[in-house]
């Protein structure tokens, strides 16, 4: 499972110091592309060079506890199934201990050229394979 640490800034936040959702999906993207990156394939390149992109088709959001301003997000992202050019993630985004919202999320591997899918390259199925998580069998998001 990949992790990383966000912080809630004022600008992700409504007047009242609550998260605005869009932010959190704002910051979840730069998760997502810091993911990649870790696995060797920044998406500069990705886009630059191999002329691929990742865009979500599918994100399904479940909130249960706000984010307040100056909290410490804790992300964690795991890989749950991956399809010829389809990659499904879960999210699940915490502050300590307490649950903040969950997320399943599909993306898909595209051509910048043609605007259709295409296969995972070997070498980037090969390493999120490295990352393939199967649900356990206690958890109530299988």
């Amino acid at each position: 499972m990949f992790k990383t640490k966000k912080p809630l800034r004022f600008g992700d936040c409504d007047p009242s110091g609550i998260a605005y959702f869009p932010s959190y999906l704002h910051i979840l993207v730069g998760v997502l592309e810091e993911f990649f990156t870790t696995l060797g394939f920044p998406w500069r390149a990705m886009n630059d060079v191999r002329r691929m992109s990742v865009p979500t088709v599918r994100l399904d959001l479940t909130f249960k506890n706000p984010g307040i301003q100056g909290d410490e997000l804790d992300f964690a992202l795991a890989v749950r199934a991956i399809g010829r050019s389809s990659l499904d993630l879960e999210h699940t985004v915490s502050r300590g201990d307490t649950l903040l919202w969950a997320a399943k999320h599909r993306i898909v591997a595209t051509s910048l050229d043609t605007n259709t899918s295409l296969a995972w390259p070997d070498d980037i199925r090969d390493a999120l394979t490295q990352h393939l998580e199967t649900p356990h069998a206690h958890d109530p998001a299988t």
